[in-house]
């Protein structure tokens, strides 16, 4: 999914919706493995839908990492919780301090069809944490309303899980699942040309999802 660009500053990373500090530019791959998330912990493409495949992403200048050869890969735990938030809303936005995870795994996917999806985990230090960045990521996603750089129309929503879809202006859409299990968060989100309907194919993720997330 796009990202919002990041911005210095020169807060503690002690909140995950204050942006990061620009990291510097990366100069080797990252690991595959993010303390105890590893490629165990997300859901195996068949789950996903049938013609799902991984995806070896190469990286690159533009996208800010170099390429490992697998189709996960760590990341910063406070510039992936902080830029997995929406940006670039109409809506009044949502206030409060979010915690920032212990460890972040993203891996890429393809879908059926070839479109790009991406699955993201926060593993954070314990469930309250987890729950807390949870409930401000919905509390987020559902302020941002319409008409903006991004316009969120949320599918449906339970104290678990939701689906939304985000549409950013003169881009793709993409149908964005979150979840939260135990002490970690799941989001997944793939480009789709019809997202309003695939409501239901989300609702199917969601065990799939709760299965392995979690796992030590």
């Amino acid at each position: 999914m796009p990202v919002p660009p990041a911005t210095m500053s020169t807060a503690k990373p002690t909140d995950a919706a204050v942006p990061p500090e620009v990291p510097e530019q990366a100069t080797a791959p990252p690991p595959a493995n993010a303390g105890p998330l590893t490629a165990r912990n997300l859901p195996t493409p068949d789950k996903l839908g049938a013609g799902w495949k991984t995806y070896t992403d190469p990286g690159g200048a533009e996208a800010g990492f170099i390429g490992n050869n697998t189709w996960t890969r760590r990341r910063d735990p406070h510039q992936a919780s902080y830029e997995a938030l929406p940006s670039g809303c109409a809506g009044k936005p949502a206030t409060g301090t979010l915690p920032i995870p212990a460890y972040a795994l993203t891996g890429s996917y393809r879908t059926a069809d070839n479109q790009p999806a991406t699955a993201l985990l926060l593993r954070f230090k314990n469930s309250a944490q987890a729950t807390n960045y949870y409930a401000g990521y919905q509390a987020r996603m559902t302020a941002c309303g319409s008409g903006g750089d991004l316009s969120v129309h949320p599918l449906w929503s339970s104290d678990t899980a939701g689906a939304a879809v985000r549409a950013y202006a003169g881009a793709e859409s993409y149908v964005d699942l979150s979840v939260v299990h135990g002490s970690t968060v799941a989001l997944l989100a793939t480009t789709s040309a019809q997202p309003d309907k695939q409501s239901d194919w989300a609702r199917t993720v969601v065990p799939t999802l709760e299965q392995v997330v979690d796992q030590p």
